[in-house]
């Protein structure tokens, strides 16, 4: 019989959030499942938020506060992931707020399931809609109507990442959309023992695209809940919308080229492996310090690389990697004109 009140740690890597911070934290304080080991791992942040880190940890026993020097998030993670305690891992980004049911749910679909990880839905939000979206989380989200199991996260990983296809399968009856999960670790509820063995890697842009393969190798089902339980910050100074270095493209090149040899391995084809792969390839070209020699170098070793993965495809492969990518293209530039400009 699983334990019916386990601890769940939550790890929050903090950095530069004093706007949003109380939000996040207040939002996982308000859990209606209780039992939470909240780490709050301050990442030298320079503004106000180690002190109010300090400030929720004296008035709520449940939250552990780590500082360090800064290292970026996949040291944050990883630090979480060291201390944490739980027999159930999640993850929060420090400007996102949670939905009052978020870990219940989670939890009773993965205890009822026998699933390794369970999921839901998120939306998006601009700055202008904190306090709105904050007073709605609190009310708390109806039951999930559907819970559905399915097996094979790396193959569903890989397939199912195209919106429009996801509709037009939804359409069909094959209930597609609870098979889609993207790389970010938030909006789900691991069991502990996925993370033996896997850290983050630190001073890497792509930390999430480099673990989801491995981390999915080792998933035999996952359980999706059709109900939003999470809600994403859409900020225009955050690292996704804002970076645009070689290494940014290069790190989700590499992220995507290991990847892509695991799913060689394991006879799935790669198909959003192929999209990341192809994607920040070209992406290298356009970043500024693009000229540089170093740069240079690297582009054309990488370019070495996406031709020999490639060439490993077949032909029926090939042709439907590079149509799922057009069709990712297309829906890129809509969802970056509507979601990333949201105030």
């Amino acid at each position: 019989m699983p334990n019916s009140d386990p601890l769940i740690s939550i790890i929050v890597p903090v950095y530069n959030a004093e706007d949003y911070l109380r939000y996040c934290i207040d939002s996982i304080l308000q859990q209606s499942y209780t039992n939470l080991e909240v780490i709050l791992v301050d990442d030298g942040a320079n503004d106000s938020s180690p002190a109010i880190c300090d400030e929720y940890a004296a008035q709520d026993s449940r939250i552990t506060v780590i500082h360090q020097e800064n290292g970026g998030i996949a040291k944050a993670q990883n630090a979480g992931l060291d201390a944490a305690r739980g027999e159930y891992i999640a993850f929060a980004d420090n400007d996102d707020i949670l939905d009052r049911c978020n870990i219940e749910y989670l939890l009773h679909a993965l205890q009822n399931s026998g699933a390794d990880m369970s999921k839901a839905r998120w939306r998006q939000f601009g700055v202008s809609q904190l306090d709105e979206v904050a007073q709605e989380s609190q009310i708390g989200a109806e039951a999930p109507g559907t819970i559905t199991v399915f097996e094979h996260p790396l193959a569903a990983y890989q397939s199912v990442f195209c919106k429009s296809l996801r509709l037009i399968g939804d359409k069909l009856g094959r209930n597609t959309e609870a098979r889609y999960f993207n790389e970010a670790n938030w909006c789900r509820l691991y069991k502990r023992e996925l993370w033996d063995g896997i850290r983050f890697p630190e001073g890497m842009y792509a930390q999430d695209v480099m673990v989801a393969g491995d981390l999915y190798t080792r998933m035999r089902k996952v359980a999706d809940l059709n109900v939003n339980l999470y809600n994403w910050l859409q900020s225009a100074g955050s690292v996704t919308h804002k970076e645009r270095s070689f290494s940014f493209y290069h790190d989700n090149f590499a992220a995507g080229a290991a990847n892509f040899r695991l799913c060689l391995e394991q006879g799935v084809r790669p198909g959003r492996s192929y999209y990341t792969l192809v994607g920040a390839f070209h992406e290298e070209t356009t970043a500024p310090d693009f000229r540089e020699p170093a740069s240079q170098q690297q582009h054309e070793k990488d370019k070495a690389e996406l031709n020999e993965l490639i060439s490993k495809l077949s032909p029926a492969q090939r042709i439907r990697c590079a149509a799922t990518r057009q069709i990712r293209l297309l829906e890129k530039y809509v969802y970056d004109a509507k979601i990333k400009n949201m105030k």
